[in-house]
């Protein structure tokens, strides 16, 4: 699954036995790409915004609230979208 979406931008704080801290940042329209998450996960996001979650068995969008957390299990294979006219971050904790 190829797209021409602009790519989301991650910036690794933390990388331990622990965890691993990776602040994201999107342009209008920008994404991950698909992907699987090998650990469990924390999102914090930095903003108010919508994000467009793309899955093998539906798309949806997520309404995000500055400092909101949520958490997914391991194994959640997706692609992330902005769905904002303005950039959006968030920083994603992954449990070791």
């Amino acid at each position: 699954m190829t797209s021409n979406r602009p790519k989301a931008v991650a910036i690794k704080q933390i990388d331990n036995e622990r965890v691993i801290v990776t602040e994201w940042r999107f342009e209008p329209g920008a994404e991950t790409g698909w992907h699987k998450h090998g650990y469990d996960y924390i999102v914090v996001p930095g903003m108010d915004g919508n994000l467009l979650l793309e899955t093998t068995k539906a798309n949806s969008v997520a309404e995000l609230k500055a400092g909101q957390s949520y958490y997914r299990p391991i194994g959640v294979e997706h692609n992330v979208i902005n769905a904002n006219d303005f950039e959006f971050y968030f920083v994603e904790i992954e449990l070791r």
